[in-house]
């Protein structure tokens, strides 16, 4: 099994640096697009797009590029694919997980999780079971058997998918990322406790809109209450030294951003490449 670090968005983290992402749609065009892009990663949205899991798989194909592969030696992706899957956290929908999980992607962000429970059940989700006593048991994994399809989309064999496909930072060696949402008051009153109780949350998202709307100020991004908010929550994941990011980046708000300690930096796609190239310029790579 290569020792090579697969999941590109994981990689910049360990790096000490930003990672660059951008929201995109489930459709082969813009998959294809993405494999050439400056991004270290994609996430594909299928929370307010539709949820069409077999249009997933077309477009993570669309994204191998067997030069890049031959070129580089490494079957590691230039574009990580994630995915944002539709079901809130109080809904607790495990197939989604499940499903954008077997078709191959390395990172599920869930969208509005605001219990100890609900993050408890993301990242179960997203994790194989394991024989009670077996190191990093908690959270008890509860996703199904069925990685044919995402070991192959990998390029591993079945035996080596299994011992990467777990949760980092949990696990060290994991190549999967789990993505909670914070989207309202409630998940800012329990983020302290859900860090503090729930091992395997690689990265909580900011979810501005959702945020502002629970607090009387749609997208007014600018408004103090909201201001304070972000800040409670970047404040809270620095305690547990969790990524926290940021969905709504662009040329004049960057600096400011990585200034902040966002370390998960999404823009707009395509037409946004220039505000990658001066991220990575003021975090000095």
């Amino acid at each position: 099994m290569t020792d090579t670090r697969l999941n590109g968005v994981i990689r910049a983290f360990e790096a000490g640096k930003p990672a660059f992402t951008c929201f995109a749609k489930v459709d082969k065009l813009t998959a294809q697009e993405m494999t050439d892009a400056p991004y270290d990663g994609v996430v594909f949205e299928m929370e307010h797009n539709p949820y069409d899991v077999s249009a997933l798989g077309d477009a993570l194909q669309y994204m191998l590029n067997r030069k890049t592969i031959a070129e580089t030696g490494s079957v590691a992706p230039s574009v990580t694919p994630l995915a944002r899957i539709p079901a809130n956290g109080g809904e607790m929908n495990q197939f989604q997980a499940k499903q954008v999980l077997d078709r191959g992607v390395y990172g599920v962000i869930t969208p509005h999780v605001a219990t100890v429970e609900q993050a408890w059940n993301a990242v179960a989700s997203c994790r194989y079971a394991k024989p009670t006593g077996a190191a990093y048991y908690e959270p008890k994994g509860i996703r199904g058997d069925g990685p044919a399809t995402a070991a192959r989309y990998w390029g591993l064999s079945q035996p080596d998918y299994y011992a990467k496909a777990d949760v980092w930072p949990l696990v060290p060696h994991g190549e999967i990322l789990v993505g909670m949402m914070c989207e309202s008051p409630e998940a800012i009153d329990n983020l302290d406790d859900i860090l503090a109780n729930v091992p395997g949350i690689g990265l909580v998202l900011i979810g501005e809109g959702d945020l502002s709307q629970a607090l009387g100020y749609p997208r007014q991004y600018e408004h103090p209450e909201v201001v304070s908010a972000m800040t409670k929550i970047v404040e809270v994941c620095k305690k547990h030294n969790v990524v926290v990011g940021n969905p709504h980046t662009n040329a004049k708000n960057v600096e400011r951003l990585i200034g902040e300690g966002y370390r998960f930096l999404m823009s707009a796609p395509s037409r946004s490449y220039g505000v990658v190239g001066q991220g990575r310029e003021l975090a000095g790579y």
